[in-house]
């Protein structure tokens, strides 16, 4: 069954920035996660899971119960970094 995907505020500070070329890659990746089953943790103890798309970085959680990926961030990898540390 496929997931569901929701966005959550401020996930789209670094997206609405990019380049559309860019932002077209991005997308088709959050687009995929809707059939995607393979993941990994972005660190152990966390519950965010990390997706790559070229140099850019998708953080998402899972929500099992109602089959829904929410998306939090989409950046470049440096902006991933910024991220997470704030997380």
């Amino acid at each position: 069954m496929p997931y569901e995907i929701s966005f959550r505020p401020g996930w789209d500070v670094y997206f609405s920035k990019m380049d559309n070329s860019v932002k077209k890659i991005v997308w088709k990746k959050i687009q995929q996660q809707k059939n995607e089953t393979k993941l990994r943790h972005m660190k152990h103890g966390l519950e965010f899971y990390a997706v790559e798309a070229g140099q850019y970085r998708i953080a998402l959680k899972i929500d099992e119960s109602s089959k829904t990926k929410h998306i939090h961030f989409a950046g470049s990898h440096k902006q991933y970094e910024d991220w997470f540390r704030n997380q």
